[in-house]
């Protein structure tokens, strides 16, 4: 698969996870670091969409310790949750 197709299909993966508020942040932080990932890091993503969506949001926020295989600059980046947008 081309990194075009790949990046749109993971983007839709990443917008239609079940809730608004997992779509926000696991969307919102593909659309705000995925145009410059590197295949190894678009892995990552793939991998980490198969996981629940209640784990990563609680990875994110820091409520549940993120395990080991998901520790990392991407985890980092993602637990900085500057990408989700607040209503004022």
């Amino acid at each position: 698969m081309d990194r075009d197709t790949r990046l749109k299909r993971l983007r839709f993966r990443a917008w239609h996870r079940g809730t608004k508020e997992a779509d926000l942040m696991i969307g919102g932080f593909f659309d705000r670091h995925g145009a410059t990932w590197d295949a190894a890091q678009l892995d990552w993503f793939e991998a980490l969409l198969e996981e629940q969506d209640v784990d990563i949001m609680a990875w994110a926020i820091g409520t549940q310790d993120v395990p080991v295989r998901w520790q990392g600059p991407m985890m980092t980046d993602l637990k900085q949750l500057n990408f989700v947008p607040i209503a004022r």
